[in-house]
């Protein structure tokens, strides 16, 4: 029997020594996805239904690289498709939604190449599991950011003086900029292509560009009146030594000027620049969008001074940065940061590289620390926000008991329609996710009529969705069971919510940055050797982008921007059990300044939840949590009580407010002699196993 054991020992030692080999091999290849289902990639597919239309968009696209190309009339070697249109917005209108077109991808970031003879799509961690799901077997899957980059994978694909080509007003300039550096090594050529090829494709089944009219922003919402912001603006650029400074960001000509728009889904913009040097200001938009309104408060009928709008044709802005740069020493160029990404390859060109001073944005700063009514505004939106979801989840289960079917698809639906009726609403903030079972272990999967699954009490149900409200924006998560839960989903239910509190509950420095928080969210879910793949926290605007710079709360991507009084972010940790549950729970925070100092002088700043909606008791493991992390569940389910109960009870919607009083009932705070029991026999049963495998190998060594 000692040999046995000697044998074990020794098999064990031989698979530890193979694991670094197995782990350099999976390395080498980490970024590419293995696609199951086109296993047989090397025979030729059969295509049908959608499948079949994405084929052909694909062959389509390959025939404008090789016919239409080039000013030069050369042919193109591959082809570069982003997700972004000319500003870079994180949604689309229709008619931009290029990427989607040509994949089927429906995520919102990726950036596809396409050669003669094969097809690429880079995705974020978030969106890996949809685009297999999404894509045919014409394109290879890689994780952004991972190997092998869209450079390396092009240098392999093609031989040198080879040319790849792109529209320049849909790629970053860091973007371009980046691919340029790396594919010259090799002598491959990064060809500027004005007239996009994807809308060649297209053709006329192209939707037209939407041009909505523009609203201003009231300043009982908006706290301060444009000139404002634009006289803080031209004094950062003043200590820039910049003359001017182009502003390409959607939310940021929004937000300077106390303007919305509905030109984009989800997202309260409408298409625009706007150029802001010392003497003038010009906003490039459509002149059909002109009405009273709009030319009053931009002071825009006689434009003598510099607390004017001039408004312009849209496409005149490339003709007047050439003419006006000619007078300008320097001008600010909006680089890279975060969730914005900069200005396009198209605005650089057309400006003297020697002028160009290529920063972020100030706007972006000043945006993100709200003013006081923009804070309240938040606040209350939250509120109604809150009441709409207990609305809307006391719906489901009332009627989910009483024998009614739901779908991932007609529960987004009433989800939707529980925030269009709250007061000021404007719509959802991003498309709602509703993810059941399998699909909730999909990160940030949508539904689809491709895809929609029947609810039923067999597994988790996880609903992401957000609000745009004229007086703030809402994101928040919420999983829930509507049979009983398993075990595992329990405990894995309640280590979320443990990180989610003890981020909440933090004071700190305000020289933390966010990046360094991301471990107090994480923590619970690194113990059960799991980890989620997106980031804890992002900025949130009001009545603006629900992801708004400069906050990131993510340990992978080290940013040196710190919170600020007044800043809002998202708090989201989340546990995925691949192919069968997955739970995410997620609150909007705000930062406040304590009015403590530390001892090297910086502020004291703590977080306060202002998203109120109720955890799912039942997937609540109270043993797992500690007296504070009780505490501050009652404390929370006190404030909803209180508030959401009054928006409740305002609205006469008394279904619902005795849901949530039923979700929010107090836990007690100290555990019982029987729970204490129950853990107790926990502890003693994994003693009398380890007892139990002690004498097991003592016999087997030593007894023989």
């Amino acid at each position: 029997m000692w040999k046995l054991a000697a044998f074990l020992l020794v098999g064990a030692s031989t698979i530890l020594a193979l694991i670094p080999t197995i782990a350099a091999t999976t390395v080498s290849q980490q970024g590419l996805m293995r696609r199951t289902k086109c296993l047989n990639r090397d025979r030729i597919q059969v295509y049908d239904g959608h499948d079949k239309t994405l084929h052909q968009r694909l062959t389509a696209l390959r025939n404008e690289m090789r016919t239409r190309a080039s000013t030069q009339s050369t042919e193109l070697d591959a082809y570069l498709v982003t997700s972004y249109d000319e500003h870079m917005s994180d949604h689309l209108m229709e008619s931009d939604e290029r990427l989607k077109f040509l994949t089927g991808f429906t995520g919102t970031t990726g950036e596809a190449v396409v050669t003669t003879k094969s097809a690429a799509l880079w995705v974020d961690a978030r969106f890996y599991e949809q685009a297999d799901y999404e894509l045919n077997c014409d394109w290879r899957i890689f994780r952004s950011g991972e190997h092998p980059t869209i450079s390396e994978w092009v240098l392999t694909e093609l031989s040198p003086e080879s040319r790849l080509g792109a529209d320049p007003q849909l790629v970053p300039h860091s973007l371009w900029v980046s691919l340029e550096r790396q594919l010259n090594s090799d002598y491959i050529k990064l060809i500027k292509i004005h007239r996009n090829l994807v809308d060649l494709v297209w053709g006329s089944r192209r939707p037209a560009p939407k041009l909505n009219s523009i609203k201003v922003q009231p300043l009982r919402f908006a706290g301060e009146h444009w000139e404002v912001k634009v006289n803080k603006l031209r004094s950062n650029l003043t200590a820039m030594r910049s003359d001017a400074m182009i502003v390409t960001s959607l939310t940021e000509v929004a937000y300077i000027l106390n303007l919305r728009g509905s030109d984009i889904p989800y997202t309260p913009v409408f298409k625009a620049y706007l150029l802001v040097s010392n003497r003038e200001i010009i906003l490039y938009t459509n002149n059909t969008r002109k009405n009273m309104g709009l030319l009053n408060h931009l002071k825009s009928h006689s434009c003598h001074n510099e607390y004017c709008v001039q408004i312009k044709e849209y496409q005149d802005v490339l003709r007047d940065l050439r003419t006006l740069s000619q007078h300008w020493k320097r001008v600010l160029v909006p680089s890279a940061v975060v969730f914005d990404m900069g200005a396009s390859e198209a605005i650089h060109s057309v400006l003297p590289r020697e002028l160009v001073l290529d920063r972020p944005s100030p706007i972006i700063f000043l945006r993100a620390q709200k003013n006081e009514v923009e804070q309240q505004g938040m606040i209350k939106a939250h509120i109604r926000d809150g009441a709409a979801m207990c609305e809307v989840l006391s719906y489901l289960e009332e009627r989910f008991i009483a024998g009614d079917h739901f779908t991932e698809l007609s529960l987004a639906r009433e989800v939707d329609r529980s925030r269009k009726i709250q007061d000021l609403s404007e719509g959802p903030s991003f498309k709602t996710i509703v993810a059941f079972g399998a699909h909730s272990a999909i990160p940030h999967y949508t539904p689809s009529n491709r895809t929609d699954f029947e609810i039923t009490e067999y597994g988790t149900l996880l609903i992401d969705s957000g609000g745009q409200y004229q007086d703030g924006t809402t994101d928040v998560s919420r999983t829930i069971h509507l049979g009983e839960p398993h075990p595992d989903q329990i405990r894995a239910y309640t280590n979320v919510l443990i990180g989610m509190i003890r981020l909440s509950v933090l004071t700190f420095p305000e020289n933390l940055k966010p990046a360094e928080l991301d471990a107090l969210a994480r923590g619970p879910v690194w113990g059960e050797m799991n980890d989620y793949p997106h980031g804890t926290g992002h900025g949130i605007g009001s009545y603006s982008s629900v992801h708004e710079s400069p906050i990131s709360v993510a340990y992978t991507t080290k940013q040196r921007y710190s919170f600020k009084d007044g800043y809002f972010f998202s708090n989201e940790p989340g546990y995925y059990k691949k192919g069968e549950f997955g739970i995410r729970l997620e609150n909007v925070l705000q930062v406040h300044d304590t009015g403590k100092v530390h001892p090297s002088g910086n502020k004291f700043l703590s977080f306060e939840d202002i998203t109120l909606v109720p955890f799912e008791p039942k997937m609540i493991d109270r043993s797992l949590l500690s007296a504070p992390e009780i505490k501050w569940i009652n404390d929370y389910n006190a404030r909803i009580r209180q508030l959401v109960g009054d928006e409740l009870k305002r609205k006469q919607k008394m279904e619902a407010f005795y849901w949530m009083m039923n979700k929010t009932r107090n836990i007690p705070e100290y555990r019982s002699e029987a729970d204490y029991g129950a853990a107790g026999s926990v502890s003693l049963n994994f003693r009398v196993v380890a007892l139990v495998l002690a004498t097991i190998i003592t016999n087997i060594l030593f007894l023989g």
